[in-house]
């Protein structure tokens, strides 16, 4: 069942890629997001730049993952394998019900028009030809933790075994996940010139919400794998996994939230996903009442120890989470019961978080330091005291000797107590100090689950360190003649000229500004404002320099009596963002490698049999 669902889905998305590719204007679809002056790899990516094509992507992913568990879970109890094959049919079958209904991808149209009205100009871009099929990989990899969790419940049996089970699918999950919201953020930084990097734009907060759950996920399994503890919160979890990807499905979509990033306005739509959300994790949570009883945990453990630390850090994700998740609904509640139209920006969201996520950064170096069933936080104190050390004077130096703002510094404080605290765990457990000469052997020998967990730590403190960098920059917004400039960050910048340039499917207005300090040329930069000739819309198409530790960044307005209007920025540590999510994703991917992972935990000797 699971293999014919891959074929037919795989077929049917070819389909529709070959009808991009000849650009067949029969397709309703094609006639409205595609065109034939558009490069190939953006004919082909608007296949699933649009809302019914990105859905069929959704459902392939989804067949996939159903193949993926009914072809390499041979290890699975039958029983189990058969319930969560049947779980991630049932919604499949919801989607594809969903597709055919209210977004055929295939509607035809006659007769034919001579070509297509493109595809919006912002979505042109290699960053958004990326962003959804990773972030679709993370979506649908939490229907297979959602479809374990129910098949659990029905056998009402969670046991360690369940865990090794569930674990690789939430690792692949978030670490895909990681990488389509990093994309997306990416794509915003430098495709629409605002700049910023992250803005709490409801479609971004959607996104975000299972990303936070699923970590709480990630770590609660290890927790259930390890000591057969949290079976309950964990199961629980799973459900709300896949409850917030499907939130974020119907936000983008539904069109109760305005968002630059989503993808359809039709309360149709929004409508069916939501009653589809209903069933499945209403259905969810009802089979969860009835069952949840039958989860005895058998793991004790006292409160100070790597349990209590990993059920810590649950609280405080699961906080986050749900803030965000008030914040990003209440617009739409506060319209519906009062008729109010209020607006919750990145001033509630800094508040509100900031708060949670410190002691959540705090706790991290601590508790991977803690051993498991009882612990003592002074001792995993005193083996993280360099790391200790070497947060303070960061975060004094910054304060002090740079004269930057006390938040900015707490940031890199906090950025160097997860990096250091990173390489101090890892120090700690090859006795790097102990027995040097054992070092390297032992190395050698530490399961990559225990690397990839350290990498993913220092990649959270790389993109913390990021952010911090981003809290003290500057910018401005000039009109200038050609061979006028200004000063920004100690660099001058000078307009050289304004010209006129073609691309393949647009014309362009650009601006060659050089940037240079102490009298040498450091980078000239070709911001571009672009108007596609189908489209008939503007863009702008910021120029950005970087050295790894600062981006040089300009955006290209409108003319005014000969000037442009330019918008410069001088934003330190910016490319840290990207590079911490993308070191994020590589360690839960080197998490995910370890054989362990891989091969499944055997079954408890006198296991009570399924209820």
């Amino acid at each position: 069942m699971a293999a014919g669902q891959l074929v037919s889905v795989a077929v049917a998305f070819g389909c529709l890629l070959w009808a991009f590719a000849v650009n067949d204007t029969t397709v309703s679809n094609v006639v409205q997001n595609s065109h034939s002056a558009k490069p190939m790899i953006y004919k082909l990516s608007g296949a699933w730049g649009n809302h019914e094509g990105s859905m069929v992507l959704w459902v392939l992913i989804l067949a996939l993952c159903g193949a993926a568990v009914a072809g390499f879970g041979r290890d699975l109890p039958s029983a189990l394998k058969a319930r969560v094959i049947g779980v991630l049919g049932w919604v499949g079958v919801g989607f594809l019900l969903f597709i055919i209904l209210t977004s055929n991808p295939f509607d035809r149209i006659w007769p034919p028009p001579p070509d297509g009205q493109g595809l919006n100009p912002v979505l042109q871009d290699i960053g958004l030809a990326l962003h959804p099929p990773m972030l679709y990989l993370g979506y649908v990899g939490y229907a297979v933790t959602f479809a374990f969790a129910v098949a659990a419940l029905l056998e009402g049996r969670v046991d360690a075994a369940w865990g090794r089970w569930v674990r690789p699918w939430s690792l692949m999950a978030w670490s895909f996940l990681t990488l389509g919201i990093a994309l997306g953020s990416w794509w915003a930084y430098y495709e629409l010139g605002w700049g910023g990097y992250w803005f709490w734009d409801p479609v971004e907060n959607a996104s975000l919400l299972p990303w936070l759950v699923g970590a709480a996920l990630l770590h609660s399994a290890i927790v259930v794998e390890k000591r057969d503890a949290l079976k309950i919160w964990t199961v629980l979890l799973a459900i709300m996994a896949f409850a917030m990807s499907l939130l974020g499905t119907f936000l983008v979509r539904s069109g109760v939230l305005n968002s630059v990033h989503a993808f359809a306005n039709d309360p149709t739509r929004g409508v069916f996903i939501l009653a589809l959300l209903m069933i499945y994790v209403a259905g969810a949570f009802a089979i969860f009442a009835w069952r949840a009883h039958k989860l005895a945990p058998t793991g004790i453990f006292a409160p100070i120890s790597r349990e209590g630390a990993l059920v810590l850090n649950n609280l405080l994700l699961c906080s986050i989470a749900a803030v965000v998740l008030a914040g990003t609904l209440w617009p739409m509640f506060a319209d519906i019961l009062t008729g109010a139209k209020i607006s919750v920006g990145p001033p509630f969201f800094n508040t509100a978080t900031a708060p949670l996520a410190i002691p959540l950064v705090l706790a991290m170096p601590i508790g991977a330091m803690l051993p498991w069933k009882r612990g003592d936080v002074w001792a995993a104190l005193q083996r993280l005291w360099w790391a200790a050390c070497a947060a303070l004077a960061i975060g004094f130096f910054y304060l002090a000797a740079m004269g930057y703002p006390v938040w900015p510094a707490i940031g890199m404080a906090l950025a160097a107590w997860l990096v250091v605290g990173a390489s101090a765990d890892v120090a700690d457990r090859i006795a790097l100090f102990r027995r040097p000469h054992q070092a390297w052997q032992r190395a050698r020998g530490l399961p990559r689950a225990a690397w990839g967990a350290a990498i993913a730590h220092a990649g959270m403190g790389v993109t913390i360190a990021g952010v911090a960098g981003m809290g003290i920059a500057t910018d401005t917004l000039i009109a200038l003649k050609p061979g006028e400039s200004t000063r920004l960050a100690g660099y001058e910048w000078r307009l050289d000229s304004l010209t006129d340039a073609t691309g393949p499917n647009y014309t362009a207005r650009r601006a060659t500004v050089t940037i240079s300090r102490d009298s040498a040329v450091v980078t000239v930069l070709e911001p571009e404002r672009r108007t596609f000739t189908v489209d008939r819309q503007t863009t702008t198409e910021a120029a950005i320099h970087t050295n790894a530790m600062r981006d040089l960044y300009a955006v290209l307005g409108e003319e005014r009596d000969g000037a442009g209007v330019l918008r410069l920025h001088h934003n330190p540590l910016a490319p840290w963002i990207w590079f911490g999510s993308i070191i994020m994703a590589l360690g839960a991917g080197l998490s995910l490698s370890d054989r362990r992972m891989r091969v499944s935990a055997p079954a408890p000797k006198g296991a009570a049999a399924p209820a």
